[in-house]
């Protein structure tokens, strides 16, 4: 399992690449964060230039358990999507773990799962060379193309796959997360499994023998204006004065113990809502997906 002792799945908040978001999850008592690789690599991979400052390295280290993306669905299908080639993809995956190498990162890695554009003999091809290159433990992702045989495969190889829950909602087969998990699992009980992309609080609780799962909807307070609590939705405009302000200490006293070396903003009313929403976020995963600590 990703932690000693660890007897339910653990949520990844995600969005942890950014310094900011880091201080507010830790203000708020997040032990598990997920964070991309992908501006740290698309800056390296336009310029030529790793960036020095170990900002992963720093936040990781922060946390019971940290993974990093490798920010393939960002260059694939996000908001810099557009056709690759396999010289771009092979480019992407030397600058990926170049990066990981010299941030001297020694937390869990998600592969370069590029399946759905070079095809899934390819994947296995940067599956095995990324094992042989880095030090780190790393995810492999189980994708709709690499079938029932790429599966068994799969689970053969690592000891720790992600399925992509957005991908199978998406194909229409979301009723086969269940199916898949529990084969995983019977076929290798002590394999790690990573619900990737998992927001239903149901699914946490139904699949608690999975080891992880990451989801960004604790910022949606931030990004829709509803927040959700344990005793229901509110609006962040309603939160009282009072609560913020102590939000806004927590998270500046977080950062001067935990991350001096990042700035404090002139403003910090949205880090303090931050932190508020990272905080009721975590007490529904605490009640659905089981202890957190």
């Amino acid at each position: 399992m990703i932690v000693d002792n660890q007897k339910n799945i653990k949520v990844h908040f995600a969005t942890i690449e950014q310094p900011s978001r880091a201080i507010a999850t830790k203000a708020a008592g997040v032990n598990y964060g997920l964070g991309t690789a992908f501006p740290f690599v698309y800056r390296m991979f336009n310029t030529g230039k790793i960036n020095d400052k170990k900002i992963i390295k720093q936040i990781s280290s922060q946390y019971h358990h940290y993974i990093l993306d490798s920010g393939l669905f960002t260059l694939m299908f996000g908001s810099h999507k557009g056709k690759k080639d396999e010289a771009y993809l092979h480019k992407w995956y030397e600058c990926l773990t170049d990066y990981v190498l010299n941030e001297e990162y020694k937390g869990t890695m998600v592969e370069v799962d590029c399946q759905k554009v070079l095809g899934v003999e390819k994947a296995w091809d940067y599956r095995i060379k990324m094992r042989d290159k880095v030090p780190n433990r790393i995810i492999n992702v189980f994708h709709i193309e690499d079938g029932q045989k790429g599966l068994d495969r799969l689970i053969e190889f690592s000891d720790y796959i992600a399925i992509s829950v957005p991908e199978l909602r998406f194909c229409g087969k979301k009723q086969y997360l269940n199916n898949i998990a529990h084969y995983i699992k019977n076929k290798k009980p002590n394999i790690d499994i990573h619900l990737l992309g998992c927001t239903e609080k149901n699914k946490m609780k139904e699949l608690n023998f999975c080891s992880s799962a990451d989801s960004s909807s604790w910022t949606s307070g931030l990004r829709y204006g509803d927040i959700e609590t344990l005793s229901g939705k509110g609006h962040i405009r309603n939160i009282k004065k009072h609560i913020i302000e102590k939000n806004a200490n927590m998270y500046v006293q977080t950062r001067n113990n935990l991350f001096p070396n990042f700035n404090l903003p002139k403003d910090l009313k949205l880090d303090a809502l931050f932190t508020i929403c990272a905080e009721e976020t975590l007490k529904i995963y605490n009640r659905y997906a089981g202890d957190q600590s």
